[in-house]
């Protein structure tokens, strides 16, 4: 088999706040064959970003390419000009982005971005680009494929983004795919649809590609060879199911171990019940202008009730777009509530933040998912963590510089970042950064919308483990929305199920994943990837129906991604 990317003794340096040049890619060699896909895994900072990056000639600010080759298709990429690469981007290689919501303009509709690459080296008239943009949208499971082009990023889910940054990265026909994390932001059930559609494309295209992730069990399903990294180095490489089934060194068998988080177990608590930390009452939520009947354009959220105990846990799941992350901000009253009502602490909240006191903003905080976006890029990690220590508790520039010490500790990461800025971190510092922000103002209660999405196997692992820690000692509480199953089980009380707005089951961690009776809370469970190769292949589809056997046995095919 011909090999389309050949790597030889790569190195990549960096310099340090200090001034210091190091290496953190130390000669690394590698191949990818025609129509193969190799997976790039390792913990957050390994340099698998950086490693893919490369592929296209591109390393980060602060970094460059200082030896080694790096032919892919021929063309040495590192030794080309950039009106040379320029041309080779998006045309023989793509890159599809851990960060879809930072890779989109705003301003602009999605067709436009999605058929720009068309544009740009002038492949296809634009109605034949169109065309083949909304091909790619009904192969990447996206609901209303032919009119969801005209929309513009903010108006649909995170989800739905990601699949969406995919369709722009197909649609010049590369013969070498970059997938950054490309499923980070997808539930298990449109994952499914996602992974078979990309295996699907990549086959009928013969396209190779390189699939940086820490999610052992996707990349279980679309590697064909698995490459272990840590700190800029090869651990080991060797076919998926030997990997998976097999490690032979330490740190791949540390990752394997790290995969399925421990299951709950709840702290010791008084056998009196206390009062209630959160009660949430017939709450609905929306977008768009209001109407004559007091509600939005369109309802997100549907009346839903809540309950949630000091030191205890609950986790909201369900597909993209399904209102789990819309309940989050209507709580946190970001986006203000279009009915019900919101009791914290004993008290009332306000449906909008902004009339809030600053007292009540302090005990309930919330870490997005898009770390990219929360994040001011132009702020030192510093200074982004001494706002809320000087907003919420007024302390001055010593206290500040030693809970910022402190803060960096808890989410284990180095002292020598708070000089840094958020785009020089790989995904899950930034994330842990976000954690560490909301950690800064002493809450009762945390919203975490996907917190652990970008991180890899062992930190996400460590990143549980804390937040277990902290309600130990701290007792706080946790509202854990996520399309990670296996996470939630791991820290949470009990878990509500939502689908198109609505709560159709709330069901004990203890009882999962048997104790399911709404056939959309099964169907969710049964989605869920193994670390088996043949997992993917082997799942039923019903005949000529697109349904897995398990949304059959539902009795009902639930939309995608709504």
């Amino acid at each position: 088999m011909t090999n389309l990317v050949e790597v030889r003794d790569l190195t990549v340096q960096a310099k340090t706040d200090a001034g210091r040049t190091v290496e953190i890619i130390k000669g690394i060699s590698f191949d990818v064959a025609e129509g193969e896909i190799v997976a790039l895994i390792g913990e957050s900072g390994s340099g698998k970003t950086t490693i893919a990056l490369t592929l296209m000639g591109h390393a980060r600010h602060g970094c460059h390419i200082s030896g080694g080759l790096i032919s892919v298709g021929g063309k040495d990429m590192a030794s080309l000009s950039e009106r040379e690469r320029a041309q080779v981007r998006g045309t023989e290689v793509s890159y599809v982005p851990q960060s879809a919501a930072a890779a989109f303009n705003p301003s602009r509709t999605i067709m436009d971005q999605v058929t720009e690459v068309s544009r740009i080296h002038d492949l296809m008239p634009l109605p034949e680009a169109e065309a083949k943009a909304v091909e790619l949208f009904t192969a990447l499971g996206l609901p209303n494929p032919q009119t969801i082009g005209t929309r513009y990023p903010h108006q649909v889910s995170g989800g739905q983004l990601q699949r969406l940054s995919a369709a722009m990265a197909l649609i010049g026909g590369p013969k070498l795919v970059i997938f950054d994390e490309p499923t980070t932001a997808l539930d298990v059930t449109t994952q499914i649809e996602v992974l078979r559609a990309f295996k699907s494309v990549m086959k009928k295209g013969d396209m190779a590609g390189v699939y940086v992730s820490h999610d052992l069990a996707v990349v279980a399903q679309i590697a064909d060879r698995i490459i272990v990294l840590n700190s800029g180095e090869i651990q080991e490489v060797g076919a998926t199911e030997q990997i998976l089934s097999r490690p032979n060194h330490p740190y791949t068998q540390q990752l394997i171990a790290a995969f399925e988080p421990k299951s709950f177990a709840a702290p010791k608590r008084t056998e009196t019940k206390p009062h209630p930390l959160l009660e949430v009452t017939g709450l609905t939520a929306g977008y768009g202008a209001l109407q004559k009947n007091g509600m939005p354009l369109v309802t997100a959220v549907k009346p839903i009730d809540l309950t949630l105990y000091p030191g205890h846990n609950l986790g909201i799941i369900g597909e993209s777009g399904c209102g789990k992350s819309t309940l989050a901000r209507a709580i946190s009253g970001i986006l203000p509530a279009s009915g019900g009502e919101i009791l914290f602490d004993g008290r009332q909240l306000d449906a909008d933040a902004r009339r809030r006191r600053k007292e009540e903003l302090r005990k309930l905080q919330i870490v997005f998912q898009f770390a990219d976006t929360a994040l001011n890029p132009s702020k030192p990690i510093g200074a982004i963590l001494e706002r809320p220590l000087s907003f919420y508790h007024g302390m001055g520039p010593r206290q500040r510089d030693a809970r910022v010490k402190d803060l960096l500790d808890l989410v284990h990461l180095p002292q020598s970042l708070r000089h840094r800025h958020p785009p020089e971190l790989s995904g899950g510092q930034k994330q842990r950064i976000n954690l560490a922000r909301a950690l800064a103002a002493n809450p009762k209660l945390i919203l975490c919308d996907e917190i652990t999405s970008a991180l890899d196997t062992v930190v996400a692992a460590a990143i549980l483990d804390l937040l277990k820690e902290l309600q130990g000692e701290l007792g706080l509480s946790y509202i854990f929305i996520s399309h990670d199953l296996s996470t939630v089980r791991a820290i949470c009380d009990e878990v509500v199920v939502m689908f198109a707005g609505e709560k159709v089951e709330q069901i004990p961690s203890k009882d999962l994943p048997h104790g399911a009776t709404h056939p959309y809370s099964q169907l969710l469970f049964s989605s869920v990837p193994e670390l088996d190769p043949s997992w993917l292949d082997n799942l039923t589809t019903e005949p000529g129906a697109g349904q897995t056997k398990a949304e059959a046995q539902a009795g009902k095919s639930f939309g995608r991604g709504m």
